[in-house]
């Protein structure tokens, strides 16, 4: 007797009413935090380019601030690369709730990055420093890029002048780090594109990949009809 197993939805199932993103975003979840709080911001006057929402030539500019959201919760997860930073963006309900559905290259956002440099790091500092106020962070050991740091917060404790710009110093070696590890990820990226393929190759080998299982259920058919154990590809005996 086989054994049964739960099943899902069909993916091709069509649905009159589909969940919306809006449902798998939790009340508590940290992206509406940064969204609520990078929402606040004067981008323009942090020194973000392309901040006044002016009319120019050509396409419409992504919003600094949906760039600036993606580079906070890849900060925040750790992910350490402009692609991969794309790549959440299709893949990531999060991220796809953050930036309500944009998809921005890989270019896009690695260029936001080298423009904005200086600005997107404060940004990032006065987050984190928010968040630590707060007590969004716990007092658990935080591991970023290979550095550690104790985000301590308590109400009984007293925090120093020494105590907090220690911190800040901190969160900017942190910021540091992480960009760091962002460039050289780029780096040795780069190209990775061109030796995966794009999405009409990748398609190709899954065909491939559909043709040789086809083959494969074939051949084992065979071998049942035969009541043979092995299949010799050379030798038909």
């Amino acid at each position: 007797m086989s054994r049964r197993y739960k099943h899902g939805t069909a993916r091709s199932q069509n649905a009159l009413l589909p969940p919306r993103i809006e449902d798998y975003i939790s009340e508590n979840n940290a992206v509406r935090a940064i969204d609520a709080y990078i929402d606040t911001l004067d981008l323009k006057a942090l020194g973000f380019q392309n901040a006044s929402g002016g009319r120019t030539a050509g396409q419409p500019a992504f919003d600094p601030a949906a760039l600036l959201k993606l580079y906070v919760v890849g900060y925040i997860n750790r992910v350490h690369s402009s692609r991969r930073l794309a790549r959440e963006c299709h893949r990531n309900l999060e991220v796809i709730w953050l930036l309500e559905g944009l998809t921005p290259s890989y270019r896009t956002i690695a260029d936001f990055r080298k423009v904005n440099g200086p600005a997107l790091k404060a940004a990032c500092k006065e987050f984190i420093a928010l968040c630590k106020e707060l007590e969004l962070l716990g007092g658990e050991e935080v591991a970023l890029d290979g550095a550690f740091f104790n985000a301590n917060a308590s109400a009984a404790s007293v925090t120093t002048k020494k105590q907090m710009e220690k911190d800040l110093k901190q969160i900017e070696l942190d910021i540091d780090a992480y960009y760091q590890g962002l460039d050289t990820q780029d780096e040795q990226e780069s190209g990775w594109g061109e030796q995966l393929g794009e999405a009409s190759a990748l398609g190709e080998k899954l065909k491939q990949l559909q043709a040789r299982q086809a083959r494969t259920q074939a051949q084992l058919k065979q071998l049942e009809a035969r009541g043979e154990t092995q299949l010799s590809r050379t030798d038909p005996d």
